[in-house]
């Protein structure tokens, strides 16, 4: 019960003491945009991602009894009992629960169900701190399957969240274009490098980068891209642009697209679950393309190039 209390509270304590250091480093990065005239922020942008956050945070909360329930279940019917006194013990909860956001992360990306609920992290067509709070909204209805089976190993669901909390906060940081690269560090953490590739829409960089602490997840399972100075410049958002931003079609635009797509006449049952469970951009007619097809199109158009130089 004491390790309950203080795993609870740990969490509670960590976003309340981090609200003004992440208010603070937005105010700071709005004055460098408007001194170096950046244009990283707009003022509709700026209060579509306070929305999201908004909603996803009132979800979270009425989730909360949910999902904690959930996992303590997990954690009762645990393979191990282990003491959380131990270094090792809290390394296994940091990397476990990095890995389970990473596996996470990819089901978002490369099943459409799950990406229409993701979709409203990538569809502003700036990259700035704030966008870090630009949620999905949804989201809280189901993350916590992912992070259950974590208890199953013996590990607090409490100290599993207080990880996920800090991975989250630091995961905000990175949400930013006036971070270089940041040498050596490249090779094992994710940088505000790392991410401005995977929100990017350009061909070579959709579905890349995928971890939220470490990049060594997304180099063991290849779905690591390096940004690339010399390539075209990044361009962010969707690769089609939704033209009504408006408060509900923000969250439902992709929703309404599988509609569309799964009750279109005279196709088979199996391609209407198909357009909802496959990745997005898959068609029955090969109208549409998904990410893998753009980019291996992408890297061989780029070989062409190459071998003409």
């Amino acid at each position: 019960m004491y390790d309950d209390f203080i795993g609870e509270n740990s969490v509670s304590y960590i976003y309340l003491f981090s609200a003004p250091i992440h208010l603070g480093i937005i105010l700071f990065e709005m004055i460098y945009s408007y001194r170096h005239k950046k244009e990283l922020y707009s003022t509709q942008d700026t209060i579509t991602n306070l929305y999201l956050a908004t909603i996803n945070f009132s979800l979270d909360l009425v989730m909360k009894a949910v999902a904690m329930g959930v996992m303590f279940f997990f954690y009762h019917h645990a393979f191990f009992t282990l003491h959380t006194n131990s270094l090792w013990y809290w390394l296994g909860v940091f990397l476990l629960q990095d890995f389970a956001y990473y596996v996470h992360h990819y089901v978002d990306h490369h099943s459409r169900a799950f990406w229409a609920v993701h979709v409203t992290h990538h569809n502003s067509d700036y990259f700035n701190i704030s966008t870090g709070f630009r949620s999905p909204v949804l989201q809280p209805l189901y993350r916590y399957l992912f992070f259950a089976p974590i208890a199953l190993f013996g590990f607090n669901p409490w100290h599993i969240m207080t990880a996920y909390a800090i991975f989250q906060i630091y995961g905000t940081w990175v949400h930013t274009t006036t971070v270089g690269k940041l040498g050596i560090l490249e090779w094992f953490i994710v940088t505000p490098s790392h991410h401005r590739v995977h929100h990017a829409s350009n061909d070579r960089y959709l579905d890349r980068n995928m971890g939220m602490g470490l990049i060594i997840w997304d180099r063991l399972f290849g779905t690591f891209e390096k940004e690339d100075e010399q390539y075209e410049p990044i361009r962010y958002g969707l690769t089609t642009k939704i033209n009504n931003r408006g408060p509900v079609n923000i969250i439902f635009h992709e929703w309404k697209a599988i509609w569309k797509d799964a009750t279109q006449p005279n196709i088979q049952l199996t391609d209407r679950l198909k357009y909802i469970f496959y990745p997005p951009g898959w068609s029955h007619t090969g109208t549409y393309k998904t990410s893998a097809v753009l980019r291996a199109e992408e890297k061989k158009l780029r070989k062409k190039i190459n071998d003409f130089k």
